[in-house]
C-alpha cells in the first residue's frame, strides 16, 4: 500500500539520517561518497571528450590544407564540384580512423567492467577489427578472437577498437590488444589471435588478392603452462 511504502522511504531515509546504528551510518555515507565518487568520474570524462573533441576541431584546418596539397600534387584540380570539400571530408575521416590516440583502457573500462569470478577459459571471436597500416596508410581488417583463463570481470571489446583505430602493424595491434586485457582484468592468462586482410597487399605491391596474415600473443599461463597452451592453440585451430 502507499502508507507501508511511504513508511519504508521514511525508514531509509532515517537510515541515512544517521539515526540508527554507526554500522549503518557508515555504509549509507559511504553509499553516499560512491555516488559523488560517479558524479565526479563522469563529469572528469565529459571534460576530457569536450576537450578531445575541440582539440580535433582545431586542427582540421590544417588537415584539410594538407589533403587540398596533395589532391593538387596528383594533378587534381580541387575546385572542380567533386572535389569541393573531399579535403573536409578526408581530415574528418582521418581522425575517426586515428580516434584511438586520443583514447585510454580506462576510458571505456571506468563504467564497464561487471564483476564475474571464471576459472574457466573464456573465449571471445569474432571481434570486427578495422585499422590502417602505419607503413602506406591504407586499411587491413579482420577478426579478432580473444582468449581468457581466471578473468574477474567480463571483458570489454571496445579495448580492440582504441588499439585498432591507429595507425599500426598487425604485430604490435595484437600485443597491445593482449597486454590491455591483461591489466585491466588481470586474468591468470590472455592470448589473442588476430587474422586480418592487408589492402597493401591486395591493391599494390605483391597484389595477392587472397592472401591473409595471422597473428597471436599469449601472456601468462598460455605462456607457461604447456596443458594449456596446447589447449589454446587446439581452440585456436578450431576457430
Amino acid at each position: 500500500s502507499e502508507y507501508h511504502q511511504g513508511k519504508k522511504r521514511s525508514s531509509m531515509n532515517g537510515h541515512c539520517n544517521g539515526t540508527v546504528n554507526g554500522a549503518t551510518a557508515d555504509f549509507c555515507n559511504g553509499f553516499g561518497e560512491l555516488i559523488i565518487d560517479s558524479k565526479k568520474s563522469a563529469a572528469h570524462r565529459q571534460h576530457e571528450t569536450s576537450r578531445k573533441q575541440s582539440e580535433d576541431k582545431s586542427r582540421l584546418p590544417a588537415l584539410e590544407t594538407a589533403y587540398t596539397s596533395i589532391l593538387r600534387h596528383l594533378g587534381e584540380d580541387t575546385d572542380r564540384e567533386g572535389l569541393l570539400r573531399t579535403p573536409l571530408r578526408a581530415a574528418k575521416a582521418i581522425q575517426f580512423l586515428t580516434k584511438g590516440y586520443h583514447e585510454t583502457v580506462d576510458d571505456v573500462l571506468n563504467d564497464a567492467i561487471f564483476d564475474e569470478d571464471h576459472n574457466e577459459m573464456v573465449i571471445v571471436k569474432d571481434i570486427d577489427m578495422f585499422s590502417l597500416c602505419e607503413h602506406h596508410m591504407v586499411p587491413f581488417f579482420g577478426k579478432v578472437c580473444v582468449y581468457t583463463l581466471g578473468i574477474k570481470a567480463l571483458m570489454n571489446l571496445k579495448i580492440v577498437e582504441i588499439f585498432s583505430r591507429r595507425l599500426q602493424v598487425q604485430e604490435r595491434l595484437t600485443k597491445q590488444i593482449a597486454v590491455g586485457i591483461a591489466d585491466a582484468l588481470k586474468p591468470k592468462g590472455v592470448a589473442v589471435v588476430i587474422e586480418a586482410t592487408h589492402m597493401c597487399m591486395v591493391m599494390r605491391g605483391v597484389q595477392k588478392i587472397n592472401s591473409r596474415t595471422m597473428t597471436s600473443t599469449m601472456l601468462g599461463i598460455y605462456l607457461e603452462d604447456p596443458k594449456t597452451r596446447e589447449e589454446f592453440l587446439m581452440l585456436s585451430q578450431r576457430a
